[in-house]
């Protein structure tokens, strides 16, 4: 499944659509940890956090994360969602919890198989 696939579906506010809407969705990944994270989030994952801030960022980019998904209404600063964009990195956004967020990826990834 591509990210594309997953931004059409509409299970999350696109706060940044990023570059790379081909790249291959492997698994859901929950952390709120940021070396937790950048030790075990793989390449492709849908990374569900709360963590709006910069070194979100970097952590998304050093692990090659598909996207981002800032759950529980989780806010990302005018200024990092800019620094996002020039990154191409994507950035969705959602209400649900993280849990439901990521229970919402997994379930869509695997009614698509």
């Amino acid at each position: 499944m591509k990210l594309n696939e997953l931004l059409e579906a509409g299970f999350f506010r696109v706060l940044n659509a990023g570059d790379d809407g081909d790249k291959e969705l492997t698994r859901p990944f929950c952390c709120d940890m940021l070396s937790v994270a950048m030790s075990h989030a793989t390449a492709g994952c849908v990374w569900v956090t709360v963590m709006g801030n910069v070194n979100a960022l970097a952590v998304a980019s050093l692990t090659d994360a598909a996207c981002i998904v800032l759950a529980e209404n989780a806010q990302m600063e005018p200024a990092v969602l800019q620094k996002a964009a020039t990154q191409g990195i994507t950035v969705l956004a959602t209400e649900m919890p993280i849990f439901e967020a990521a229970l919402s990826v997994y379930q869509f990834m695997r009614n698509s198989e």
